[in-house]
């Protein structure tokens, strides 16, 4: 697992994202992109259902193309905040990076075992485990502090949790809205742009936090559409699911064109199947026009037909 962990390192280390230039960096709240934001809201609207559960407020998208040499962002509901079920563990890594940053959290191989499988196989004992070690009220004093600005009131809220991952415990819902387990697609993004770009605590801890997200071990909603389009493209992802609440957010660092983070809340009995189908839709809006008429990447990632 230490070789394994390590090789990972070295290849996140090895990453290069042109954006993340010292004097290129902008925060992401400063790269909407019009032209970008006006596409991806025409390709969701053509879309009956979708068009109607955005209007609804039951779907939030947000997406971060970062193939040129400045990352482009758009959003469609991207300041509703929703129930998000897992996708806010999260928020519990964070924290947990933060305590052993701060001292008041060690790193042991039960903690760390903990933090893999609370993301990668999405344990809810896990994640229960790690609520209880940090401390609820620590975990959102990160996600309101300045520094990160993940649940902020005057964006609409964004990440939160407030309850434990089990059936006993006190339960804290957000300010705004009383979400237990909440998220905006906006803050998601930002947590994964930070990351990518090595902001998110310090280089050295959001490289161990890539590593707790890299390779997912369930393939579905995102991940079961990048195992067609994309094989051996590497995916960093969260995702959430409770009856009708469905989540996903991934960052995918392909070959060529493929270098994006995309968010997906839905409030829908079809949300699975919805995000399934968003994936390839968003993709077609960010595929340069040389890769656009069928045909392979480099690597043997599946370009849109």
């Amino acid at each position: 697992m230490d070789i394994l962990k390590t090789g990972l390192l070295l290849l996140l280390c090895a990453i290069a994202l042109s954006a993340s230039a010292e004097d290129a960096w902008q925060p992401l709240y400063n790269r909407v992109d019009a032209q970008f934001q006006a596409a991806l809201e025409e390709r969701l609207n053509a879309n009956p259902e979708w068009k109607k559960l955005i209007r609804n407020k039951k779907m939030a998208i947000g997406v971060v193309d970062m193939s040129g040499e400045v990352p482009r962002f758009a959003r469609v509901n991207g300041n509703q905040m929703m129930y998000a079920a897992s996708l806010p563990k999260i928020a519990i890594l964070l924290a947990a990076y933060v305590s052993f940053e701060d001292g008041s959290l060690q790193e042991t191989d039960e903690i760390m075992t903990d933090l893999q499988d609370m993301i990668q196989v999405s344990s809810n004992s896990a994640a229960t485990r790690m609520i209880d070690r940090i401390g609820m009220q620590k975990i959102q004093s990160v996600l309101r502090d300045p520094q990160y600005g993940f649940y902020d009131e005057k964006r609409g809220g964004g990440l939160w949790v407030g309850k434990r991952y089990a059936s006993t415990g006190p339960r804290s819902g957000d300010p705004l809205f009383n979400i237990s387990h909440g998220a905006t697609a906006t803050q998601v993004c930002r947590f994964f742009y930070l990351l990518a770009t090595h902001r998110l605590i310090n280089e050295h801890r959001s490289d161990q936090m890539l590593a707790d997200l890299v390779n997912p071990h369930l393939h579905h909603k995102f991940v079961s559409q990048l195992d067609e389009l994309a094989p051996k493209a590497t995916l960093f992802r969260k995702s959430g699911t409770w009856r009708q609440w469905h989540s996903d957010a991934i960052m995918v660092q392909g070959v060529k064109w493929r270098n994006y983070i995309l968010v997906g809340l839905i409030e829908s009995e079809h949300g699975e199947q919805i995000l399934r189908s968003v994936l390839p839709a968003v993709e077609e809006l960010m595929v340069p026009p040389e890769y656009s008429e069928g045909g392979h990447d480099i690597d043997g990632d599946v370009t849109i037909p």
